[in-house]
Order: structure tokens, then sequence, then C-alpha cells
């Protein structure tokens, strides 16, 4: 009997045994990624010189800008400590099954939770920073555990019930930025900035967020690897028939895995508004869940490689300023450069997955004439 599951999709993400071949068994995951940053880069380099100006120089004043100075490296650890953790909150989803859309809307609900809960109460330091980041994380897990229950018990598809989502949640949290939240007598749309004693501090020229992010990237390597939950969120990711023959509950793990998506991005807003903005403004958290699949994509759905991968897209945002004002290119070839990744990234993946449901139908014509 054939335990494979047509309707999961594994894409290639998991591997159930990760030394199966050794080095050269892993080769292809490393230099995919790779390959696809530098034709991304080309095609990206074309454009610039087809406006005028040496492609070598515009990368030049790109990564220099970013990297070259202390405020720059604050810049691009600050950009890349959310993409870390909506790189990490598609990651697990794909790790059990479920492709994550809706990250965007479950930071914008850490990112205002977070605010509230760093403006509406009074508490001592020690105290105030874990609760503002804690309710941050709790509201983003809240709002994708909705797709989660309904992939769960009505076999919605999470793709399209997360997309729903973030456009609720984006309307929602521009509600609640300009109505009961509001700072009083602004015109802007924004909540009151947060006490003191909720804001993150830096460490030296680092910031906490960045800390954290990297710290919570290793622990989600660790789980994902050595624990049993981790082999749940796997196993149901393989093969849900499989997982359910093991006695493993299937819509409990999509559910837990979706809260633990949501409120891992959640968390990347929360920091964002604990640790940059002080407040929530709706105008700042722009993008940032949407960048996150592009960041789980480029690392394989691997969370120690999200590490590198956020860091390479923060440094390419934090330089996009740079560009546009040195050589006067828009800045919006920083997004045509992603979204190649993302293409480039993305299109074996696609491939093997109609080729994996046509040999699947294949199968199942030929099964009956020879078994």
């Amino acid at each position: 009997m054939s335990v494979t599951d047509p309707s999961k999709t594994d894409l290639g993400f998991s591997d159930p045994d990760p030394q199966r071949g050794g080095p050269l068994g892993r080769l292809p995951s490393i230099v995919l990624p790779i390959a696809s940053v530098l034709i991304a880069f080309a095609v990206g380099g074309l454009l610039i010189w087809l406006q005028g100006v040496n492609p070598f120089y515009a990368y030049w004043v790109m990564f220099s800008t970013a990297l070259g100075t202390p405020e720059g490296l604050l810049r691009v650890m600050e950009k890349s400590t959310p993409l870390i953790l909506t790189g990490l909150a598609v990651t697990v989803g794909l790790r059990a099954g479920l492709f994550n859309i809706g990250a965007q809307g479950q930071l914008l609900a850490g990112a205002i939770g977070a605010a509230w809960a760093g403006y509406a109460f009074t508490m001592p330091l020690a105290f105030h920073i874990p609760f503002a980041m804690a309710f941050g994380m709790l509201c983003g897990a809240a709002w994708a555990s909705i797709a989660g229950v309904l992939r769960a018990y009505r076999s919605v598809s999470e793709v399209i019930t997360t997309i729903m989502l973030n456009s609720i949640a984006i309307a929602l949290v521009d509600y609640l930025a300009s109505k009961p939240f509001k700072e009083p007598d602004q015109p802007i749309s924004r909540t009151p900035e947060i006490a003191e004693t909720a804001a993150l501090p830096n460490f030296g020229a680092i910031p906490t967020g960045f800390v954290l992010a990297i710290l919570v990237a290793l622990f989600f390597g660790w789980f994902l690897m050595r624990t049993t939950s981790g082999f749940r969120f796997n196993t149901v990711g393989l093969n849900s028939n499989a997982a359910r023959y093991a006695g493993i509950s299937v819509k409990r793990t999509i559910i837990l895995a979706m809260a633990v998506s949501g409120a891992l991005a959640g968390l990347g807003g929360a920091i964002e508004t604990l640790g940059v903005t002080g407040r929530f403004e709706p105008a700042f958290n722009a993008g940032l869940g949407f960048d996150g699949i592009t960041i789980a994509l480029l690392a394989r759905a691997n969370p120690i490689a999200a590490i590198p991968a956020a860091i390479l897209v923060g440094t390419l945002r934090s330089g996009a300023a740079a560009l546009q004002f040195e050589t006067g290119i828009e800045p919006e070839v920083v997004d045509v450069i992603l979204a190649l990744t993302l293409l480039f990234v993305a299109a074996p993946i696609v491939g093997r997955f109609l080729f994996r449901k046509r040999n699947i139908k294949t199968t199942r014509v030929t099964s009956g004439w020879g078994s």
C-alpha cells in the first residue's frame, strides 16, 4: 500500500534523512539559492546598465553604504530582524506542509498588539518588555490560527485564507491606529509612543532584536531536527497519511504549526515596534511579511539558512535609498532583483511539484493493470 498523500507538497524542503548522500547529496540545496541570487543580480545589472549606469559601481554604492559604516550596519541589522522572523514563520509552515502567505497580516497583528501593550500598561522594565513581546506573539498566533483551524477541520486552503486575512489585517490595524488606538491630537494615524520601560535597548551598536532573532532561528533549527514536536511537523508535511497511521494528530499539528508560524511573525512585528519605531504606524511595516516568503524559499525552509538570506535582503533594502541618491536609479530595482531571485528559486520547486503530480496520476492509472 502506498502512503503517498498527493495533497501534501513538501516540495523538496523536508528531508527525513539529512545525511543522505553526504555533502554531495546536499549540494543542489546549496547551489540553487546561490545561483538564483547571482542570476538575479546579473539581470538587475543589465537593467541598471540600460539606464546608463555602470552596474558594478551601482552595486558597490549599495553594499558599501549598507555595510561600510556603523550606521549602515545598524540599519541592516534592524531591517534584517523582522525578515529573519517572518522567514522563520513561513519556514515552519512549509515544514508542516502549509504555505503561510499571511506573515504580513500576522506581523501587523503582533506590531499593533505590542504597541498597545507598550503604551497602555505601566510596569517595571524587566516585566514590560517580555509582556509586550509575548502579547504581540499571541496576537500573531491568534490571527494565524484562524487559517489553521479552517485548514484542519474544513480543508480550506491556507493559501487562500491567509491571503484574505492579510487584507483584513491591513484594514483592521488601519482602523485601530486611526480610531481607538490613535494618539490624541495627531493628524497622522498612529498609536501613542510606547513607555520607556517597554523599549528594547541595544547591545552597544547591535540591536537587541537582532540578537533575539538569531537565537530564535538557532532554536528552531534545533527544534525541527531534534525534538518530537519538530518530527511531527516534518512528518505531517511529508505525508499526512503516514503521520496519521503513526498516531500523530494531523489536525492538532496543523493548528499548532500555524499558531507557531503566526507567533514568529508576530514577534517580528513586536520587535519592530518596541525596538525601532517606538509606536505603531501602518506604513512602517509594509512588505516585511511578504519578504519573508522570499527568505524562506531562498533558505530552502532551513531555519539556520534564513539568517544569511534575511541579511542579504536587509542589505539590499538598506542600500536602496543610497542607490537612488548616488546614481539616480530608482530603488525599485531592488524589488526587481528580489522578485527575480524568488522566481529562479521557485521555478525548479514548481516544476518538481508538477512532475510529482504527474507521476502520481501515472502510478494510479498503471497500478490497476499489473498489481
